[in-house]
């Protein structure tokens, strides 16, 4: 193969169907029997709606069923803060589209199966590379027929954050750390809910809370590590907070019936020094864990597939050996938003999250609508809505 991808989550989905769109013959691995994980991000910003848009997908991709959220806000013990206001960006989008990441990945692997250089394997556990010297040559992979293995100019580990290539190519990431972990699960919703999906705060407790229209998926805020404790005191330390940010949950909480109705999301940010070796890349999550905060991370994983694709595309194609200073090219562009959009995360880890957890925050002074502020609704729309450098999609279809 001229490539070869291990993860088919939103990184390794996205170039796949743009290096098979160029002619690339590619082969996309996904450990499991199908993309139906309930707990994972479903946030999908204009930046990513532009590519879609860009590669013919946000037609078909605007009749998946979908929310629109043209505002960001927070609801506080005193009342709601409007963050920002997303209308008025640049661009054909201004919202962020909540969707289930499944259907989203569906739609992109369906669109990359049009291209006789695809193909994808499902049930298939990359669990090694194939090395020739220092160079990596392919990887080796289990399903249930047993051991095998795909040679290719070019392996990518897109494998998310406990990525196994990374490991056995010897990169280890830099941890910057958090302050919590994140419980989630799942309520049937009622007609007379609240219809937005908000942030909820108080003194010592935050939740998210993801309108799914007949049910919600809650995501409930807990110190880091701190998931053992609230085992131990059981099921009552979970119902009890999560009734006390939101009562009118009371009616239902009673379908939580034990810990084994709720997933646990160990919330890590971090990111690999070195992203590649000669013949393998590292893009999305195993190049760099994303905090929940500002529900960014399927978007910065895109972003890197949009400009490995870009880079790479030409030479795979071809059949030119790619020098792994090409593959620092691609490093050293998506370097740069990654640090700032991490920096940030932190930011309101620390400021917000970590005084929340230890009943240190108090958002009266917060103004109620910081959208009515010019500057800092631009700047805030800008970095949800686009990020720092946001990648078009330059290699053309073959």
């Amino acid at each position: 193969m001229d490539c070869v991808i291990a993860g088919g989550g939103p990184a390794g989905a996205m170039l796949a169907l743009l290096l098979a769109r160029a002619g690339v013959e590619v082969t996309l691995l996904e450990k499991h029997g199908d993309f139906l994980r309930d707990f994972r991000g479903d946030t999908i910003h204009p930046s990513t709606l532009q590519v879609l848009d860009e590669v013919g997908l946000a037609e078909d991709f605007l009749k998946i069923p979908h929310r629109k959220a043209y505002e960001i806000s927070m609801v506080t013990d005193v009342g709601d803060v409007r963050l920002a206001s997303l209308r008025g960006l640049s661009g054909a989008y201004d919202y962020i589209a909540w969707v289930p990441q499944w259907d989203f990945l569906k739609l992109v692997t369906s669109a990359a199966e049009k291209y006789p250089g695809f193909r994808l394997l499902m049930n298939a556990e990359a669990h090694d590379l194939i090395r020739e010297g220092r160079a990596v040559r392919g990887l080796r992979y289990r399903d249930a027929s047993g051991e095998h293995e795909i040679r290719a100019d070019l392996t990518v580990a897109a494998d998310g954050r406990h990525s196994i290539l990374r490991e056995r190519a010897g990169l280890v990431p830099e941890e910057l750390g958090a302050p919590m972990d994140v419980v989630w699960f799942r309520l049937p919703r009622h007609a007379s809910d609240r219809d937005d999906t908000f942030l909820r705060i108080s003194s010592g407790r935050m939740m998210v809370a993801i309108n799914r229209e007949s049910y919600w998926q809650l995501a409930y805020v807990i110190p880091k590590g701190g998931f053992d404790e609230l085992v131990r005191e059981g099921i009552g330390a979970l119902r009890e907070p999560v009734v006390s940010l939101l009562p009118w949950l009371a009616d239902r909480i009673g379908q939580i019936e034990s810990y084994d109705h709720v997933s646990v999301l160990t919330v890590v940010i971090n990111r690999l020094r070195r992203w590649h070796r000669p013949g393998f890349l590292c893009i999305g999550d195993a190049a760099h864990a994303m905090s929940p905060v500002f529900g960014v991370g399927i978007n910065l994983a895109v972003q890197d597939a949009v400009a490995a694709a870009n880079l790479l595309a030409g030479s795979l194609r071809s059949g030119a050996p790619i020098p792994e200073s090409t593959l620092h090219l691609l490093q050293k562009r998506r370097m740069p938003p990654t640090r700032v959009t991490q920096a940030a995360q932190r930011v309101v880890q620390n400021m917000v999250i970590k005084r929340a957890l230890r009943q240190e925050f108090d958002p009266s002074p917060l103004p109620r609508d910081l959208a009515r502020i010019p500057l800092v609704n631009r700047m805030v729309r800008r970095f949800i809505g686009l990020g720092v450098r946001p990648e078009h999609v330059t290699v053309r279809e073959s």
